[in-house]
């Protein structure tokens, strides 16, 4: 069974750090675009990062600056750096990947959603 597991959530102090983690399990050929993910309190989910298979990143104008995106293919992980955290990054923080499946069909392409971490920053 693929999942994507997300850790690393926690409670923090504005101006404090915390670091995510989303390990990719199952019957995974390979991974493509990796990414992260938030859904506050009677917000809809919004884009935090994301990074290519080639290393390429990209992020949305709330984390530059701040968070950092990486990966490293041989763990089928993605990790979130977070710093100079603020109280508006309290979320619910989900992993999302493109995953290449070995199927009856040969290899497909599906998209995958972690269950989420929690991150609350408050003092």
């Amino acid at each position: 069974q693929v999942q994507l597991v997300e850790s690393g959530g926690g409670l923090v102090q504005p101006g404090g750090s915390l670091r995510l983690t989303c390990v990719a399990s199952g019957s995974i050929i390979s991974l493509n675009d990796m990414g992260w993910y938030r859904q506050a309190p009677g917000n809809r989910r919004e884009f935090v990062a994301a990074i290519a298979t080639d290393g390429r990143t990209n992020y949305a104008l709330a984390a530059k600056g701040r968070f950092t995106i990486s990966r490293d293919n041989a763990k089928k992980t993605v990790y979130l750096q977070m710093n100079s955290l603020k109280p508006d990054d309290t979320a619910v923080y989900y992993c999302n990947a493109d995953l290449i499946l070995l199927t009856v069909s040969g290899a497909e392409k599906y998209n995958y959603w972690g269950q989420g971490t929690q991150v609350t920053v408050s003092s």
